[in-house]
């Protein structure tokens, strides 16, 4: 989807919000989300289409489409912001807390005069939500961690928005003269500070680096730190002689760092980001980059994924390091949406998009129709996308495999019978509802899913979304156990919303011998390159490229589906 298609979408769906705060009718509301979900499966940008195009989309009418255009030619809806100006910016906050949507925003408002995060907790807190209908103490608890997580999440950010931080830096320097360093470059799911380092001089970037700062933090002859956008960064300045050692201290974990010392101090050796100094002497040794320093020091150069101090020190020092899954290695996508539910490509797009890609197959799984918002697939839906399949696949390189997304119903039963199942190459079984059951509940749909002999793939395993939705209670243990045993794939699903599973829970399944299987969840055709995050995900649990499944060529994948 075009960036200006998720504006709008998002614009619309904010006006629905508002509207639902509000107490407005709820057809009006409906109307609002409607076209936000057409918006959001466009493929077309909406600035080259016309009032008239825009009305033939699902949902949208002269009243929307006008809106549409106004937004795309002024950058603003003029009947929103009269409607946000009606509603305390406070209020519209606290539809960030997990659990809490507008209808409860709008109760809370209207009925105990809410309007702020710390209102709902003051009232949480003292029990006073209890007395609404349908608040009672399970509720007030739920709000209360909601409001717990928030806080504890607010400064990280998503790779994505990271990256939007980075595009905005990445223009004052010279293409070869920075780096990423810090938990972005370790391929973190979520990132705290940007960390650069620079050989560019510092007369040279300072002056455009501070024409984007929201605040200048500190400021000197070797690093500057700031504020851009919310976010803050820090950039290190380094001679090209001494970057080895200044990017591998700004690239590992506090562990990492601090064990890398104690293994220069073993060798008689002190290590700092500004080289390395014979202790006895105070001799000092520079390096241009991090591969001289591991090699000074007897070890095997690190992978910058695995500088957690999780044994790769070890390792590294007698030369065993893993070789890790690389890009090259991935032959195809395993998780993809298509126009058929709530994605915006063809078949026949998804196609071509995969040999752009140089892939061998790409996986067409649409949602089962039993997830009503997703728009999804039933019984006769599949045999006609299999047929279409078909014939797209006589004509294109990437084979499209005919699969499904089968949900996974809050009794544990799958969404589609087992006849429907079978004739798909692939089947991902995953819960998108529910989430609130009890650990043992959760793991129990999650066992029966495993144990059905036409799934192959268990999607995104703990249902979180970064910075929105906690992981659901589940046992992640005999999830991976239940894998190994049956030869079920867990996904790393690749979006960088969701990175599930995480690095942790991937390395025990590698350990375990469970296959990984990475998707991408894409629904538009640039979410396919968010491919290079679950593959981060994948080294960071230590993968080799045998670990993965969509490693295997087609015919190997082929034979290990059927």
């Amino acid at each position: 989807m075009h960036g200006i298609n998720r504006e709008v979408a998002a614009q619309l769906r904010l006006m629905g919000d508002l509207l639902e705060i509000l107490g407005e009718e709820s057809f009006k509301i409906r109307a609002y989300y409607r076209a936000a979900d057409s918006v959001d499966r466009l493929e077309k940008p909406v600035p080259e289409m016309d009032e008239a195009e825009l009305r033939t989309l699902p949902g949208i009418g002269v009243n929307i489409a006008g809106k549409i255009v106004e937004y795309t030619r002024t950058g603003v809806i003029h009947e929103l912001e009269e409607i946000a100006s009606s509603v305390p910016a406070t209020l519209v906050e606290l539809l960030d807390l997990e659990g809490v949507g507008p209808k409860t925003v709008h109760t809370l408002w209207k009925r105990m005069h809410i309007d702020s995060v710390e209102a709902l907790e003051s009232a949480a807190k003292n029990r006073r939500l209890r007395s609404l209908r349908g608040f009672g103490a399970k509720k007030e608890e739920a709000i209360l961690r909601a409001i717990g997580r928030r806080r504890r999440d607010t400064g990280r950010m998503t790779r994505l928005e990271a990256e939007a931080v980075i595009a905005r830096l990445a223009p004052f320097f010279s293409e070869t003269s920075f780096t990423i360093a810090g938990s972005y470059r370790r391929g973190a799911s979520t990132i705290g500070d940007i960390d650069i380092v620079t050989t560019e001089p510092v007369e040279r970037v300072t002056p455009k680096i501070r024409s984007v700062a929201d605040e200048v933090l500190d400021e000197g002859d070797r690093r500057i730190s700031l504020r851009t956008g919310g976010r803050r960064v820090d950039i290190r300045f380094t001679g090209q002689g001494n970057a080895g050692t200044m990017l591998l201290y700004l690239t590992g974990s506090q562990q990492f760092n601090i064990r890398m010392r104690e293994i220069a101090l073993e060798r008689g050796l002190k290590l700092n980001e500004y080289g390395v100094t014979e202790r006895e002497n105070g001799t000092i040794h520079s390096f241009p980059d991090e591969a001289s320093v591991f090699s000074f020091l007897g070890m095997a150069f690190i992978p910058p994924e695995l500088r957690e101090d999780h044994g790769e020190i070890k390792l590294a020092l007698s030369h065993a390091l893993p070789t890790l899954l690389t890009a090259a290695d991935v032959k195809g996508d395993l998780h993809v949406h298509s126009s058929w539910s709530d994605g915006s490509m063809s078949i026949e797009q998804i196609a071509r998009l995969g040999e752009e890609i140089g892939y061998e197959y790409i996986a067409c799984t649409d949602h089962s129709a039993s997830l009503g918002v997703a728009h999804g697939v039933d019984r006769e839906d599949l045999r006609r996308q299999q047929q279409e399949i078909e014939r797209i696949n006589r004509k294109t390189e990437c084979a499209v495999l005919a699969g499904v997304e089968v949900d996974i119903l809050g009794d544990g039963n799958l969404a589609l019978p087992d006849a429907v199942l079978g004739d798909c190459e692939l089947v991902i079984a995953s819960v998108h509802s529910g989430f609130n059951q009890s650990e043992d509940v959760i793991t129990r749909r999650l066992l029966s899913a495993i144990h059905n002999d036409h799934v192959d793939i268990i999607g995104h395993p703990t249902g979180r979304l970064l910075g929105k939705r906690m992981p659901y209670a589940v046992d992640v243990e005999r999830i991976i156990d239940a894998a190994a045993d049956t030869g079920t794939a867990l996904e790393i699903n690749a979006s960088p919303y969701r990175l599930d599973l995480d690095d942790i829970y991937v390395r025990r399944a590698h350990k375990h011998g469970a296959i990984l299987a990475i998707g991408t969840d894409a629904h538009h055709r640039e979410d396919a390159a968010v491919m290079r995050h679950g593959i981060a995900i994948a080294r960071r649990g230590w993968c080799a490229k045998s670990d993965v499944l969509n490693t295997r060529p087609l015919k190997d994948l082929r034979e290990w589906t059927g």
